[in-house]
């Protein structure tokens, strides 16, 4: 079996039990094509840089888990189709990838990242 992980990102205005649906429906696809399931990491509701569909946010899921490439490849079809959801990726996970929140653009992290830069030229 290969690691892999779906980053999800599912429509604002869903409610919070329709969102729990969508994410037991992708667990049960890879249960159910003898997978193995990691995790729900839910990174939360994020501002996108351009609309979709007229929504300017984005709530997403981070989904970790082990399965064959023929269950990735249905799971992915489902979601294809499924409503609520606005966009989907799947990765191959690697020994370096795990499960990490995205960093938060604080001022400190903004100081931190110009000092390191490196001139080009």
């Amino acid at each position: 079996m290969i690691g892999y992980e779906i980053l999800l990102m599912l429509d604002p205005e869903l409610p919070e039990e329709r969102q729990q649906e969508i994410v037991a429906r992708v667990r049960e696809g890879i249960e159910g094509s003898g997978g193995s399931w990691g995790s729900d990491d839910v990174w939360g509701r994020r501002r996108l840089a351009y609309e979709i569909d007229h929504k300017a946010e984005g709530v997403y899921h981070l989904l970790t888990f082990e399965a064959e490439p023929e269950g990735l490849e249905e799971v992915s079809r489902v979601l294809k189709i499924t409503d609520g959801v606005m966009r989907h990726l799947a990765v191959k996970r690697t020994a370096a990838t795990g499960p990490t929140r995205p960093l938060e653009s604080t001022p400190e992290h903004r100081q931190d990242s110009e000092e390191q830069a490196t001139p080009v030229g």
